[in-house]
């Protein structure tokens, strides 16, 4: 039976409670009309698409609307306007092409019902590792259609300059989901606001918050070796939408109580002055490879959305996950630019840092692009002229782009020279003094050429992905049996150093070593020209006994324990007063790089005398000296 003849059957009997119209082409997705409800979505190569409706958990459709492509299609997008329907119905798409031909690149799959790539809010399961593996195989996850109305009492981004910024990167779920972390609601968008008094007593002016497009925790099917337990996605880098927030980070689990917390978030941090920075994850989705599952876009129009190899039909992997999104493709560059706008105008958030930003600068066949075209559109959007564009410019495939990234005079990097090369210095590493100095002062070796400033440097030290700082100092060797990859998987290339044995110690001196370098990263990264980024924990010691690759651990390795907080409270104090001391002198947050504006000179080097810094390759040692032009405010950095 074709899927036109099953829908017809089904629409005898139940239609004369909803009346369809023709609809609209735009806006994609679900929107509001006057007669009904809208439903619009792209594919190009399909010849039946069907729309299909959910009663409010169900897993059962209880209706379709196979759509005419003579009145329910125009050029490439089908649309249908239904009366009737109200907020917590659910929706999806089914899709085939009626044709002989074969071809490896289209994977239409008619026994799926497919979410739409610009649902706002998916149904599913709402529960952290409420998917069981065989569900989260079957990929049950449709969009919902939700009452999105929201009282934000007059909020607006805070459009902080970037120059004024100290950016906390943290784990919605992670940050609060420790029983120490005693949050009423932990691991959770609202959990996140208890915290905010902390946050501001650190000092922090942004929360960079890893993933919260929605995802499946459970398509990870390892086992933790050491343990029995299974392992989950836990960083959320595989997105199931870019639209739709993470369901199972709301304590309300009706339909679309995710919109409302996130925002209730959003509002309260910016009440507490605190900006929110998304990691956005647009190069690849959750689909995976070629024996991934089909969930919405593969099914949709495989060869649109995700690059792929014409005549085998396998899947280009840039991303290391599996697959590679067609970034510079003109549709899926409106999807990018239409998320984007979305998490703007209506979350609120202030920035984005986009995962393997490299990736969104290669062309259709995986070339790397002059002038990419959906770089150039972010950078030159109106409703994103004020919003924090951050690269990581660097991609699994090989492309590194730290300080050539297509900036468009817009984009700031994640400056990773700045963490390898401050890695190096503190180990004891020769020749490094003189790039020691250049990093300090601005990386004007990577962001003055090409007209950008210092602000345009994120530095860090530690992020997610790899060491904690603790465990910068404590390891030499990274440590991820635990997730179940033989210790195979996680970079080597850690820069790390263990001063004397892996791992804990109880050695007093060892102890005193690793305690004074953890210092010394914090001063240097904290009072650097460029923007700081800190690891959240790391003001506290967290550990992760040595596992540099924790995107699978849901437990104590990678929530905070609050308890360390009490046990490192000097630590804790060092850092918020270096990040107080940063923000008490505008000396150490520069918008031009020394001598751009004025010609004169506020920044000089000593040595071990005064005015003469040795560069040889044997130094490790360097003063840095910053004179403000009133000659009132004087900063030494020995």
């Amino acid at each position: 039976m074709t899927p036109a003849s099953r829908d017809n059957r089904l629409l005898d009997a139940v239609t004369t409670d909803f009346a369809v119209l023709r609809g609209q082409p735009q806006p994609y997705g679900v929107s509001n009309l006057a007669e009904g409800v809208n439903f619009s979505v792209f594919s190009r190569h399909a010849t039946t698409l069907n729309l299909v409706l959910f009663q409010p958990g169900n897993l059962t459709p209880f209706l379709e609307f196979p759509l005419d492509p003579k009145i329910n299609r125009t050029g490439d997008v089908w649309h249908l306007c239904v009366q009737g329907l109200v907020p917590g119905f659910e929706y999806g798409y089914r899709v085939a092409r009626d044709t002989k031909e074969e071809s490896p690149i289209h994977r239409f799959d008619v026994d799926k019902v497919l979410l739409d790539p610009y649902a706002r809010a998916i149904s599913g399961p709402s529960l952290w590792r409420e998917s069981s593996r065989a569900a989260s195989m079957a990929g049950n996850w449709r969009g919902l259609l939700v009452d999105d109305k929201f009282d934000w009492e007059m909020d607006q981004p805070l459009n902080r300059h970037l120059a004024e910024s100290v950016i906390y990167e943290m784990h919605v779920r992670g940050f609060t989901r420790h029983e120490s972390a005693q949050a009423v609601h932990p691991g959770t968008f609202l959990g996140v606001i208890d915290k905010i008094p902390y946050l501001q007593e650190l000092g922090v002016t942004a929360v960079e918050l890893l993933p919260v497009f929605d995802f499946d925790e459970a398509d990870n099917y390892r086992k933790n070796p050491l343990t029995g337990e299974a392992l989950h996605n836990f960083w959320g880098y595989h997105p199931l939408s870019f639209f739709a927030p993470k369901a199972a980070y709301a304590v309300d689990k009706r339909p679309g109580a995710q919109l409302r917390e996130f925002k209730e978030m959003v509002k309260a941090l910016h009440q507490a002055g605190i900006e929110v920075i998304l990691d956005a994850v647009f190069n690849h989705t959750g689909e995976g490879n070629e024996q991934g599952r089909t969930i919405s876009m593969r099914g949709l129009d495989n060869s649109v959305y995700y690059i792929v190899d014409p005549e085998t039909g396998e899947y280009a992997n840039y991303s290391g996950c599996g697959n590679t999104v067609n970034c510079n493709h003109p549709v899926v560059r409106d999807l990018i630019i239409d998320a984007l706008c979305y998490w703007v105008t209506e979350m609120h958030v202030d920035g984005f840092r986009f995962d393997l930003a490299s990736i969104l600068g290669r062309g259709p066949d995986g070339e790397v692009l002059t002038n990419p075209p959906l770089l150039e559109r972010i950078a030159g959007n109106p409703v994103l002229a004020n919003t924090k564009l951050i690269a990581e410019a660097w991609d699994a495939a090989g492309l590194y782009q730290v300080g050539t990234f297509p900036n468009f005079g817009r984009w700031a990097e994640w400056n990773g020279k700045f963490r390898d090369d401050l890695r190096r210095f503190i180990r004891g590493d020769l020749a490094m003094t003189p790039v020691l100095a250049t990093r300090l002062a601005g990386s004007s070796d990577l962001y003055q050429d090409d007209g950008r400033a210092p602000y345009h440097s994120i530095n860090f030290v530690t992020s997610h992905d790899g060491f904690t700082l603790a465990d910068l100092v404590s390891y030499t060797e990274k440590h991820n049996e635990g997730n179940g990859e033989y210790n195979a998987d996680g970079d080597n290339h850690n820069l790390s150093a263990n001063h004397g044995i892996e791992g804990p110690s109880e050695d007093p001196a060892i102890r005193s070593l690793r305690d004074k370098q953890v210092r010394n990263f914090a001063s240097l990264l904290i009072l650097a020209h460029g923007v700081p980024m800190l690891l959240a924990g790391d003001e506290m010691g967290r550990s992760q006994q040595g596992n540099n690759n924790a995107w699978c651990q849901d437990n104590a390795l990678s929530w905070i324990n609050w308890g360390d907080l009490e046990s490192n409270r000097k630590l804790f104090i060092f850092f918020r007063d270096l990040i107080a001391f940063r923000q008490r002198h505008a000396l150490l947050r520069p918008r031009h790089f020394e001598g751009e504006e004025s010609g004169e000179r506020s920044l000089t080097w000593h040595g071990f005398r005064l005015c003469e810094p040795d560069w040889s390759e044997a130094s490790q040692s360097l003063a840095m000296h910053l004179q403000g032009t009133d000659d009132e405010v004087q900063i030494y950095l020995i």
